[in-house]
């Protein structure tokens, strides 16, 4: 397996992948000509050093054995820097009466824009067949060794925003409890205009003032600050990297978003610059490492099962194909998980 920039070829894959991916998934949406416009966008900002604002990455993770497209990840170089990014901030307002010996803390969502101009990660969608072989921290953490190798593309805060609990519907209890009586509209329609860039029409509909969260339902409560089952996995993914939760949640499904100082994330500050040795088949004693070829524009990773020689690392020929290197060359690489 192997992770590549996306290209116009993709495109019908891509789609596919979309079509799959349910309600919730607000950068996957199965729209051709968006795609289009992100592929392109994705290439652009591969062969020219674009303002943060304007760079957007878009990654594949390709079955290299069949050709087939398995997954897809993102990258914005930095959000809401051309229109408002908002969330809600999830804080305590308290009400108190000596007189009365009552002390009160409610909790109580807040509107803000405090996470502009963060780089996000995005449109992180693995095809199940391949939710195998640590096929997912591949498609997610190669991110991670294109930002070390690029680490001025890119702001010092980077967020992910999670997918937010649905039912099979598509339906959000916090969008019903809340969302709804201000837009008149399904959570995925709204969800939907946000993605294309509709916005405006938060900040002119959504209440301005603080809203306390016992005035919605127990339902919509229960979810705020959680993700969607099959999202799960991708959030103690990022946690194990040294993302967080620091209670800015979606304004429309109150899914968290996960923030880390880019220099903080452990594959970007463990991550080593080696020499490769070519070795006719893995160490007996290797582990899975994530290894990129340090590329832009012909940026490859993929996993290799190895174990460093102080500043060499041995990697098969097969590798060495994958990531359209020979040997000698230089690569990135880190343990695939914090355990080494």
């Amino acid at each position: 397996m192997l992770i590549r920039p996306t290209r116009l070829a993709d495109l019908e894959a891509i789609l596919a992948l979309a079509s799959s991916a349910g309600v919730g998934v607000t950068t996957l949406q199965p729209d051709p000509a968006r795609f289009t416009r992100r592929i392109e966008a994705s290439l652009n900002s591969l062969v020219a050093e674009l303002p943060l604002g304007q760079a957007s990455y878009l990654f594949a993770l390709e079955d290299d054995t069949t050709g087939a497209l398995a997954g897809i990840c993102g990258i914005e170089g930095a959000v809401g820097m051309d229109d408002t990014w908002y969330n809600y901030r999830v804080g305590l307002s308290v009400h108190a009466s000596r007189e009365l010996d009552i002390y009160k803390q409610l909790p109580t969502l807040f509107l803000t824009s405090d996470l502009t101009g963060a780089s996000e990660l995005c449109t992180l969608f693995l095809n199940p067949e391949y939710r195998k072989n640590g096929n997912g921290a591949l498609l997610s953490k190669s991110r991670f060794l294109f930002m070390a190798e690029h680490p001025q593309r890119f702001s010092p805060q980077v967020i992910a925003e999670m997918r937010g609990v649905s039912d099979e519907a598509g339906r959000s209890p916090f969008w019903e409890s809340l969302g709804r009586h201000f837009f008149k509209m399904d959570f995925a329609q709204a969800d939907f205009l946000s993605y294309v860039g509709s916005k405006s029409f938060i900040a002119e509909l959504m209440p301005k003032y603080p809203i306390y969260t016992c005035l919605l339902s127990d339902e919509a409560q229960a979810v705020i600050g959680h993700v969607h089952p099959a999202t799960a996995p991708a959030r103690a993914m990022l946690e194990s990297e040294g993302f967080a939760y620091q209670g800015y949640i979606d304004i429309f499904d109150a899914g968290p978003s996960l923030a880390c100082q880019r220099d903080n994330i452990r594959a970007v500050r463990e991550s080593r610059i080696y020499q490769t040795l070519t070795v006719a088949a893995e160490p007996k004693n290797g582990t899975p490492w994530l290894v990129s070829n340090g590329g832009l524009a012909d940026f490859r990773a993929t996993i290799a099962i190895t174990r460093p020689l102080e500043d060499s690392l041995p990697l098969t020929s097969a590798v060495l194909a994958r990531l359209n290197l020979d040997d000698g060359a230089s690569v990135r690489a880190v343990p695939l998980s914090a355990k080494g």
